[in-house]
């Protein structure tokens, strides 16, 4: 039996508007960042997005928690519709819907102590209160790894792995049940990564949390992820669960980068094609018509520039939009 749907986005759709004047502004274009997302997450999974740099990533991530108010589409959680609602109708839910920041330097108040950061949430919400607090903030402490005397240092005493514990403990402590990671680990060395996507996928399990796993990173996305989407200039090129999206992967965009990905074996490696895209990744201030992919695809036919291409399933629980792929999978 499936578990049940946490988050469900329709149609996600995202444009900033660039404007031209100085007193009297004007919107002069729009650039497109997200263009008509849908996929939906379910409780205690974790779904990886991975795509190029400025693909739209990170406003998906960002429009969900409604930091970015979308442009139009539906952001459903626990059935009910944050587009939809006003800042106060938020507040009630956003204990439920954190966010792990990509930089652990930055997204910690050089001014408060551990114990301070972990605690603000805590405080804001009025919970924990008295010996209870500092009861909470070692509880947090101890789950992320992190001894509870250090409760009292400030983020420069503690390196780039503990200050990233930091960021999940305060994630942590409302007990949210959607975590949104914008590539929580790319700004970490590569023996720190491990530890702390080993710490995620644990905190998963045991609390049932549901995630949108951000990253650019596919072999890091492969060993953390339920299922994978991958995106390409705002829109979703194809979803499919971790096993079927790496064994056999169908867009071509999918495909180059998968080719991209190094094998720890040099037999292999050397015989593998490698798949080399053409051009550079157009503007989202016009992007191309049809499928945005074509100008780059080395399968392109005449069909790609008219025929914007729908999001199909070709398979039980495997979808792509590209029109080699024409036809969906006939469901029993």
């Amino acid at each position: 039996m499936d578990k049940e749907i946490i988050l469900e986005v329709k149609n996600l759709t995202k444009y900033f508007p660039v404007t031209s004047g100085l007193i009297r502004q004007r919107k002069v274009a729009e650039v497109k960042a997200v263009d008509g997302l849908s996929f939906s997450i379910k409780k205690g999974e974790m779904l990886g997005l991975v795509g190029e740099s400025g693909c739209g990533k990170s406003t998906v991530g960002k429009c969900i928690l409604q930091l970015h108010r979308p442009t139009a589409g539906e952001v459903l959680f626990e059935g009910k519709d944050l587009c939809r609602l006003s800042d106060r109708e938020l507040q009630p839910l956003r204990q439920k819907l954190q966010l792990i920041f990509q930089d652990p330097y930055d997204s910690l108040d050089p001014r408060f102590t551990a114990s301070d950061i972990i605690g603000e949430p805590l405080r804001i919400r009025g919970l924990h209160r008295g010996p209870d607090y500092r009861k909470r903030i070692t509880e947090l402490l101890d789950i992320v790894g992190l001894s509870p005397y250090m409760a009292d240092r400030y983020p420069h005493e503690f390196s780039g792995g503990q200050r990233q514990r930091l960021g999940i403990a305060r994630a942590l402590s409302l007990q949210p049940s959607f975590i949104v990671c914008d590539e929580p680990i790319s700004a970490l060395d590569v023996s720190i990564q491990a530890q702390i996507i080993n710490l995620l996928d644990d905190l998963g399990e045991e609390f049932g949390i549901a995630y949108l796993f951000i990253s650019h990173d596919l072999a890091v996305v492969r060993h953390i992820s339920d299922r994978v989407a991958v995106m390409y200039l705002g829109k979703l090129m194809e979803l499919a669960d971790r096993d079927g999206l790496y064994a056999s992967p169908l867009h071509p965009y999918t495909q180059a980068l998968l080719s991209a990905v190094p094998i720890p074996d040099p037999a292999v490696e050397a015989e593998r094609p490698i798949i080399v895209l053409k051009g550079e990744v157009p503007s989202p201030l016009n992007p191309p018509s049809g499928c945005v992919f074509y100008p780059r695809c080395p399968k392109s036919f005449e069909s790609c520039p008219k025929v914007p291409p729908q999001l199909k399933e070709t398979s039980i629980g495997h979808s792509v939009a590209c029109l080699l792929y024409p036809t969906s999978w006939p469901k029993p």
